[in-house]
């Protein structure tokens, strides 16, 4: 069958990506304004997510953690 895929439907579809880095960004920089220093991508606890670095107007950086299969914000902390 064309287009079907097992696999894709088990455990491992959970990591699929589903947005990209830029949408991430985009999204980080809405709940943070500033600039985007950098951006990564982690697996914790079977949950793709992107860590983007936000350094605003006034010098402080911030780490936006955003899931990658649905841009869900899970947290915003100020980087020491």
């Amino acid at each position: 069958m064309y287009g079907t895929n097992p696999a894709a439907n088990g455990p491992a579809a959970d990591y699929r990506q589903r947005i990209t880095a830029q949408q991430a960004a985009e999204i980080a920089v809405a709940r943070v304004p500033g600039q985007i220093i950098h951006v990564d991508m982690e697996l914790d606890d079977h949950l793709l997510k992107y860590e983007v670095y936000v350094l605003t107007d006034q010098g402080v950086v911030y780490e936006v953690e955003i899931a990658s299969r649905d841009g869900r914000v899970l947290s915003v902390e100020r980087e020491d």
